[in-house]
């Protein structure tokens, strides 16, 4: 049983709202590290230990919370960024409560999975709960993006833990937790050819557009669904006129894969695309972004006791395996029990109609305060 009091979820939601009202796209430091800022003065006040890394490279702060006790710690991490820019919370999706559905830009993905770790921390601390090990907790500003600053201090946490718990969204719709994720690659074609006047000239030319026309088919033929592989091309761009032959063009392309080794060939097969031929030039960089993560038997057992913490508080938790990588994949891949997808119900992640149904926020936040305190 639990011991940590949650609160209500018309409490939770209440303190929620602060967090969705504070805009905190990727690309703004200073607006991510505002909301940090209330995060940090919370943990503070409840007396947790903290450590906040400056942001480098454009991107805003990580913060990292500790609680009292001895032995390997449990870690949970969650990211503060979102994909919404200023103005969509005045614009095309302000903060509303319709029924069971809370609206708002990142409530989903994932300021509510996040603000619930970030509460149970703070409640655990100011209640004074005994828990098993201490508590690492990570809030971070860059996941959406890959987490490019953030990944080496989620790694060095998670190196010295018994167990990782990531509060991303849960699956819709029956609100299932995560136990596997493909892993994800990310790459950028660039692409020259000859500029030629495009009548008069037109075999002078070296069209970059009909280059990668073949390339984009290419690739869409990598995909392999009954492995697990799949590719998608998006965005493309190249040319200037109707009446030129394009000298440029390119493409970024998205890999998805479910295991380590179909990881390291589809790698080496785009990044193989690159070469000279013909007057074309075609350079290929990126690579595997996030490695897979895989469903282990210590995985299954970190399942197993949140789905009993599940029952307890009223509410059945299935699994499933998820398309899309996490900060998980990083700690599930150096060989530590990660689960993932402990997050509020809902749906629309990127998307115009994200919400939660806000009456889970306390029962999913009992699981996590419970995984906290029993690992």
């Amino acid at each position: 049983m639990t011991a940590t009091e949650i609160g209500t979820s018309e409490r939770l939601l209440a303190e929620l709202k602060s967090w969705v009202e504070i805009e905190t796209p990727t690309t703004d430091a200073a607006a991510v590290n505002r909301l940090l800022d209330l995060a940090q003065s919370g943990l503070a006040e409840a007396g947790a230990a903290l450590t906040r890394i400056p942001g480098r490279d454009g991107y805003g702060d990580t913060l990292i919370a500790r609680t009292p006790g001895e032995g390997k710690p449990v870690v949970i991490s969650g990211h503060l960024d979102t994909v919404w820019d200023h103005g969509t919370l005045a614009g095309p999706m302000p903060w509303k409560v319709e029924g069971d559905k809370a609206h708002g830009p990142g409530i989903y993905d994932m300021k509510s999975g996040s603000f619930l770790a970030f509460h149970a921390v703070r409640e655990i601390l100011r209640q004074k709960v005994k828990t098993r090990r201490p508590i690492v907790l990570l809030l971070t500003p860059d996941e959406e993006v890959g987490s490019p600053t953030s990944r080496e201090p989620i790694e060095q946490a998670a190196a010295e833990a018994i167990a990782v718990l990531i509060p991303e969204p849960a699956g819709a719709p029956q609100g299932a937790c995560v136990t596997a994720r493909k892993g994800v690659g990310r790459f950028v074609v660039r692409i020259d050819g000859v500029s030629a006047h495009a009548g008069g000239n037109w075999t002078d030319g070296r069209s970059a557009v009909v280059a990668l026309a073949g390339l984009i088919q290419t690739v869409h033929g990598m995909t392999d669904l009954p492995r697990g592989v799949t590719t998608n091309v998006a965005p493309v761009w190249g040319g200037t006129r109707p009446n030129v032959v394009p000298p440029e063009a390119g493409c970024e392309i998205d890999l998805r894969v479910s295991s380590i080794e179909d990881g390291l060939a589809m790698e080496a097969a785009i990044l193989g695309l690159a070469g000279e031929r013909d007057g074309i030039r075609i350079a290929v960089t990126g690579g595997m972004n996030r490695p897979p993560m895989v469903e282990t038997p210590e995985t299954l057992q970190l399942y197993a006791l949140a789905r009993d913490l599940a029952k307890e508080a009223g509410y059945d938790l299935p699994k499933q395996h998820r398309g899309g990588g996490s900060d998980g994949n990083f700690t599930a891949a150096l060989g530590i029990p990660t689960l993932d997808g402990l997050g509020c119900t809902g749906a629309g992640a990127h998307a115009p109609f994200e919400h939660i149904l806000w009456r889970d926020l306390a029962p999913r936040g009992r699981v996590i305060a419970g995984l906290l305190e029993t690992l």
